[in-house]
């Protein structure tokens, strides 16, 4: 296997298992706080840790729409993401796998929860923002880091001459 060929397959493999690991962690705490919380609510501050299961996407949007139709649409946007993930991954900079592992994570752990009945398990409640669980914060957290490397016009290509990662 050529060098080039044995980094992309390196490079595609860890942003996999990364995705794969925030999905098992974020779908275990999923469990826990469907069991935990049942009986009421934890009062931490900042966040609360109240269970809810939102039917909708993100703010509840498309709520009312058919259980089938979300999860057929959630499900395409998380396939398009592992997608550009994978097609990228061979020549991203490690800040852009890093987002690109947490927003697939994040939607993908997201997907598996809404598929057997429709509903996606929140659990972190601030109070004055919905109620909301880890795989949102990987999802926007990633991306908000994709639109500031962005922003500040950090490519998501190697330098192949300098070798920056």
């Amino acid at each position: 296997m050529t060098t080039v060929r044995a980094l992309a397959v390196r490079r595609r493999s860890i942003l996999l298992a990364a995705a794969a690991a925030l999905t098992v962690f974020d779908l275990s705490v999923k469990a826990w706080a469907a069991t935990a919380l049942s009986t009421g609510p934890i009062d931490w501050w900042p966040v609360a840790l109240r269970l809810a299961y939102n039917p909708g996407a993100a703010f509840s949007l498309a709520a009312d729409a058919p259980r089938w139709l979300l999860l057929a649409v959630t499900t395409v946007v998380t396939a398009a993401v592992a997608v550009f993930a994978w097609r990228t991954a061979p020549t991203a900079k490690l800040p852009w796998r890093i987002a690109l592992a947490a927003i697939l994570g994040g939607a993908t752990a997201n997907v598996i929860d809404r598929a057997p009945d429709g509903v996606v398990t929140d659990y972190l409640h601030t109070g004055w923002w919905p109620t909301f669980n880890l795989a949102d914060t990987f999802i926007v957290g990633g991306a908000l880091t994709l639109i500031v490397l962005t922003v500040f016009g950090h490519s998501h290509h190697h330098d192949q001459a300098s070798g920056v990662r």
